[in-house]
């Protein structure tokens, strides 16, 4: 965490470093507290310079709607710190603040790509994972047109979960994984689209336009 907020500091200052790890700490979180709520065995969050963080699990969630709850947990406690941080920046009128808030929504609406690994990729798997492939076709195009590291390896980390998933997903096991009631469906499906728009809206009240020098 600590090298996080050093790496952070050297592009953006320590200040936005600071303020930018605790934000991505507020997600992480998000997603121990729901995991362990559920009885998942989840650790702490793994910070990665440049990267974000991770939380790894001891175990695998009993059903593919728990691994989309705990999924979508994460931006949902990320948004409401990114909202936070937004009012604050309206009482104070900080810029820094602002740039916070942005970047908070910016970085949970990005988490919500319907792609594996991220979280809305797992939260694709409880409505239909042919979004899967729909999507990595989406950030291979991206790829090619803007290219950089990150999307390059969701690309990969994101194909090869992706296709295990989807070569194994007739097997018993994972049929009982992914067995889900019509309600289930429904209510993630209705989380994710009501994530998305939160996300989305905080994101463009939080845009600072800026003119580029002539």
């Amino acid at each position: 965490m600590l090298v996080s907020v050093a790496a952070y500091a050297w592009l953006y200052g320590w200040k936005f470093a600071v303020g930018l790890v605790a934000l991505i700490a507020v997600h992480e979180l998000g997603h121990v507290f729901a995991l362990r709520r559920r009885g998942v065995a989840a650790g702490l969050p793994v910070f990665l310079p440049f990267l974000g963080a991770f939380v790894s699990m001891k175990e695998m969630p009993k059903s593919v709607y728990v691994e989309a709850e705990t999924a979508l947990a994460g931006p949902a406690v990320g948004a409401l710190g990114a909202l936070a941080v937004a009012a604050a920046a309206d009482t104070t009128g900080s810029g820094l603040l602002r740039a916070l808030a942005f970047t908070g929504f910016l970085l949970n609406l990005f988490n919500l790509l319907p792609v594996l690994p991220l979280d809305g990729g797992r939260a694709a798997a409880a409505l239909n994972p042919v979004v899967w492939w729909i999507c990595l076709g989406g950030v291979l195009i991206w790829e090619v047109i803007s290219p950089h590291p990150v999307l390059l390896l969701i690309l990969v980390l994101g194909g090869f979960e992706t296709y295990r998933r989807w070569r194994h997903r007739h097997d018993p096991a994972s049929t009982a994984y992914f067995a889900l009631t019509t309600q289930q469906r429904r209510r993630i499906a209705a989380a994710y689209i009501g994530l998305v728009l939160f996300c989305g809206i905080g994101t463009a009240l939080a845009y600072i336009p800026r003119d580029l020098p002539s």
